[in-house]
């Protein structure tokens, strides 16, 4: 396979609803300097019913370019239409690589990609580079239940994909007015060739969760011992105005919905503060809040490897300490 004419940086920034998913632009942050380090065009492509604003968002959020597809089939996510248009628009002018949000959606769309262009996936990734010399895309993701870090390549195929999960990235700086060229694309699927039909939209309590966006999390694990113990963990939380989280120990022992979970194998968030209480920071956790811009972890256990990733740490019991910061802190809000 020639490389040679595989150029450009594409980020899919997805629509749901005609509404955009925030990783979508969260991926055009690392985008702007993998394509500066590519020497490419950074360009958002945007598949929805009515999208051209999230288009034009895309540019202000630093998009070279933006590929734009428009039709009441792509209103609603369905595997077949979304990967018939971007087959298409891959084919017409072969992307070096691609980047996609790791969501419900970009977890089902990227195989899909990867089967018909016959090229590889790296999924779930933490990191993202390009080696210069190689011309290859450097995918991080965890391996081995979390223990390590695995460094992915594709050189013998293109275009190169890679899903990214969301909150691993920040949104980058939006330039109000920041122009860029708009290449609208007549891509309409029939209906006989899409074989699923969304037949009710049913709202869950993960879609409520919100950990993703949060700016301020308190995250329970396996210290606050019990269901009922994560009401002192929801109060603090209401006072702050903040969400809710938890370790994989704390899920697997029923205390919490599986929504709640922060980490590897649950969701990777960024927020400005967040408290981990009575969690230990298996590797595992701490990779999936290693984006926090600042981690207060309060735990009994001295040597507990939270310590070694929090910016602030209190030893104690969180029963004790929990409701002294929840007292001091309705004193500030008052």
């Amino acid at each position: 396979m020639s490389f040679e004419e595989y150029k450009n940086l594409w980020v899919f920034v997805e629509t749901e609803e005609n509404e955009v998913k925030p990783v979508g632009y969260e991926l055009l942050n690392p985008g702007r300097e993998l394509a500066d380090k590519m020497g490419a065009k950074l360009v958002a492509v945007v598949i929805g019913g009515k999208v051209e604003d999230i288009a034009k968002k895309a540019i202000e959020y630093g998009a070279d370019e933006a590929i734009l597809v428009e039709g009441d089939e792509y209103f609603n996510y369905t595997t077949d239409a979304y990967s018939i248009a971007m087959k298409t628009l891959v084919d017409k002018h072969k992307p070096s690589a691609i980047l996609i949000g790791a969501t419900n959606n970009g977890r089902d769309l990227g195989p899909k990609m990867a089967c018909d262009l016959n090229t590889g996936l790296t999924a779930d990734c933490t990191g993202l580079d390009y080696d210069a010399e190689a011309g290859n895309m450097v995918w991080t993701r965890p391996a081995f239940g979390g223990n390590l870090m695995a460094m992915i390549l594709c050189p013998d195929n293109r275009p190169q994909l890679g899903t990214v999960r969301p909150g691993v990235f920040k949104k980058p700086e939006l330039v109000e007015g920041r122009e860029g060229t708009i290449t609208r694309e007549d891509i309409h699927v029939a209906a006989d060739q899409i074989r699923t039909k969304l037949i009710e939209r049913i709202e869950e309590v993960a879609e409520a969760v919100n950990l993703e966006e949060a700016e301020i999390i308190v995250s329970g694990g396996r210290g606050v011992g019990s269901e009922e113990g994560f009401g002192v963990i929801r109060e603090l939380a209401d006072v702050l105005g903040a969400t809710v989280g938890a370790s994989r120990a704390a899920v697997d022992e029923g205390w919490i919905p599986r929504a709640h979970q922060v980490g590897q194998t649950g969701k990777t968030v960024g927020p400005k503060l967040y408290i981990a209480c009575g969690i230990s920071g298996a590797i595992q956790h701490a990779a999936g809040i290693s984006g926090s811009d600042c981690i207060v972890a309060i735990n009994k256990d001295p040597d507990a490897p939270i310590f070694d990733v929090a910016d602030y740490g209190i030893v104690g019991d969180l029963f004790t300490i929990i409701p002294i910061m929840i007292d001091q802190i309705k004193k500030v809000n008052a």
